[in-house]
């Protein structure tokens, strides 16, 4: 009886130390710690696109395109530049932002070139004599103009005090602003730099900025909003010169009218580009012979027709002068000044007798074809 009852009492206090001990270690266990909630963070805003204030820089009066500030307040300069085909290649041409194609003497044509930034050129030209029309022509832009020798109907013009013309005729100037290319034949071989033009225009003491009250020559359409005209198609456009033959092609990728004359592409001597614009303006001019040698008179100031081009298009337009020294204007035929597309511009000066040599063609062959025609 005694044993069965410290075998019991032995039981219990194991039992008894073995549910202390698994308490011991239930108490012991540390607990879980508590689970962080993470918050996740807002997708961050997209920041705003940076928005173009053109600090430091204005609209250019020749292309209608931003460039620097200081350089937009600067006169351009005008440049005659010979346009034969013993005359090319041209140097420095493809620099310009507006170009004027006259007729002259002989069913030729001769060029001027307006540069708003001639800096960096080394050979401009070759720098031909003036005709006095081109004077006013250089004028409506405010322009200093270049130019070696004159005809006799210029001299009055040239002389006029607010005339500010760069002549290699002028003793003063001539060696410092113009240099000879032996390669080429009198007088195609006349040619200027940017260095020369600035150390002519220092000499003959020229004004350098724009006239406080010169306020632009053409309406430019506004950023990233292209003229789109409604006329016929206009892709390839012959403006009926009879001697270099000349013809614009549109290409649609660059939206730009490349340049040919003399049965080829018109080029950039300096650096082999072809010449192209974004503007074409064709401005129908009366005229007369000033004398028996033929020399022409083309009126700039009596006003007519004539044609703008753009992005493979043209539409009819008319053209108005208020005097002399100031710009012409262009208006659509609802009579509103028309708006061009930025972007350099070609000027074709036209006879009024031969608007009906304009041509207009879907491709070159058919260009090709109708003077096949002709001949």
């Amino acid at each position: 009886m005694k044993k069965r009852m410290m075998y019991l009492l032995l039981a219990i206090c194991v039992l008894v130390t073995i549910a202390g001990c698994g308490k011991k270690k239930q108490e012991e266990q540390p607990e879980p710690e508590p689970v962080q909630e993470v918050e996740e963070e807002p997708e961050p805003e997209p920041e705003p696109e940076p928005v173009d204030t053109h600090e430091g820089m204005a609209k250019s009066y020749l292309t209608g395109e931003w460039i620097d500030e200081e350089q937009a307040k600067k006169r351009p300069l005008a440049v005659m530049i010979g346009n034969t085909s013993d005359a090319l290649p041209q140097y420095g041409i493809s620099a310009a932002d507006v170009i004027y194609e006259v007729p002259v003497e002989g069913s030729y044509t001769r060029l001027m070139a307006i540069f708003q930034d001639y800096s960096g050129l080394e050979k401009i030209g070759s720098v031909r004599s003036c005709r006095h029309y081109f004077i006013y022509f250089a004028r409506e832009f405010d322009a200093m103009y270049t130019h070696y020798g004159q005809a006799v109907y210029a001299e009055p013009i040239l002389a006029r005090e607010d005339v500010h013309n760069l002549s290699g005729m002028d003793s003063d100037i001539e060696s410092i602003m113009f240099f000879r290319d032996p390669e080429r034949k009198s007088p195609h071989n006349a040619f200027t730099s940017e260095e020369g033009i600035n150390a002519g225009i220092e000499k003959k003491g020229y004004r350098t900025e724009l006239s406080d009250t010169y306020t632009g020559h053409y309406q430019f359409a506004d950023d990233d909003a292209q003229v789109q005209l409604t006329g016929e198609d206009a892709l390839v456009v012959s403006p009926g010169y009879f001697v270099n033959k000349p013809w614009f092609v549109y290409n649609d990728q660059d939206q730009l009218y490349y340049r040919y004359e003399f049965k080829d592409k018109q080029i950039d001597g300096a650096n082999e580009e072809q010449l192209a614009v974004k503007n074409i303006l064709i401005q129908y001019c009366s005229w007369s012979y000033k004398d028996e040698n033929g020399y022409m008179d083309i009126d700039t100031l009596a006003g007519g027709e004539g044609w703008y081009i753009t992005n493979g298009k043209m539409e009819k337009v008319t053209w108005t002068k208020d005097n002399e020294d100031c710009a012409a204007r262009y208006f659509d035929e609802s009579g509103n000044e028309i708006t061009i597309n930025q972007g350099k511009t070609w000027v074709c000066i036209v006879r009024n007798d031969y608007k009906d040599r304009l041509g207009v063609y879907a491709t070159e062959e058919e260009l090709s074809e109708a003077r096949a025609t002709e001949q």
